[in-house]
């Protein structure tokens, strides 16, 4: 059972994650040659001030 973890900055709409399932599952199952059923997304949102880039949140650069 292949198992995808995808770590996102928090803010998008639901639309845009169910996209991502969608788009990610088939990758995987063009990749792996795994069937649908058996591929496993998680996503989870990171508050904006809990996500570093060059010293900085991601929040105080406005991201």
């Amino acid at each position: 059972m292949p198992i995808a973890h995808i770590y996102i900055l928090e803010g998008r709409d639901e639309d845009k994650k169910e996209r991502l399932i969608a788009e990610v599952t088939e990758a995987i199952c063009r990749a792996l040659d795994a069937p649908a059923e058996s591929v496993r997304i998680i996503i989870q949102e990171m508050p904006k001030a809990h996500f570093g880039i060059a010293g900085v949140s991601a929040k105080k650069r406005g991201r």
